[in-house]
C-alpha cells in the first residue's frame, strides 16, 4: 500500500505542478530559480527525452501501460518485505502514470525543470522524468545489494 501511495502522491505533485505552470506561464516562459543554473521553463513535448519519437503516441500509450502493467505485478509479487525496491517501482508508477495523464489529456507533456550546468542546457523535464529517473537509481542500487546478498549466500 505504501508504494502505490508514493506514485499516488508523484501523480498528484506532478500534475499540480504542470497545472500550474500551463494555466501561470505563456509558452517558452523562462523564470530564473538560480541565475544561470535553474530556471522553470513552461515546455511541450510530443515525445520521449530529448523529444525523440515526437508525435508518436499510441507508441507511448502502448508502452506507458505495458510499462505500468509490468510495474504493479512487481509491486504485488516481489515488493513486499524489501522495501528500497517497492519505493523504487512507486516512484517509477508514479512517473509513468504522470507523464501518461498529459499524453492522454494534452497529446504532450508539460515539462519545466530547466538546468543548466556549466554550458550545457539540460532537456527541460518534471518532476514524473525526476520520479522514474530516481525510482530507476533505486532499482540498480538494490539490484547491487540483492545481487550481493544472494553471492554471500
Amino acid at each position: 500500500m505504501l508504494y502505490y501511495l508514493i506514485a499516488l502522491f508523484i501523480i498528484i505533485a506532478d500534475q499540480l505542478t504542470k497545472w500550474l505552470v500551463v494555466s501561470h506561464m505563456e509558452l517558452g516562459q523562462s523564470i530564473p530559480v538560480i541565475d544561470q543554473v535553474l530556471y522553470i521553463t513552461s515546455h511541450r513535448n510530443t515525445g520521449a527525452a530529448w523529444g525523440i519519437l515526437a508525435g508518436q503516441m499510441w507508441f507511448f500509450y502502448v508502452i506507458t501501460i505495458a510499462v505500468i502493467i509490468g510495474i504493479v505485478y512487481y509491486i504485488q509479487r516481489y515488493a513486499k518485505g524489501q522495501m528500497l525496491l517497492g519505493i523504487s517501482l512507486g516512484l517509477m508508477l508514479g512517473g509513468a502514470a504522470g507523464n501518461f495523464i498529459d499524453r492522454a489529456a494534452r497529446q504532450e507533456v508539460v515539462d519545466f525543470i530547466h538546468v543548466i550546468i556549466v554550458d550545457y542546457h539540460y532537456p527541460i523535464f518534471n518532476i514524473a522524468d525526476s520520479s522514474l529517473c530516481v525510482g530507476v537509481i533505486l532499482l540498480f542500487i538494490h539490484m547491487l545489494f540483492d545481487s550481493g546478498k544472494k553471492k554471500e549466500q
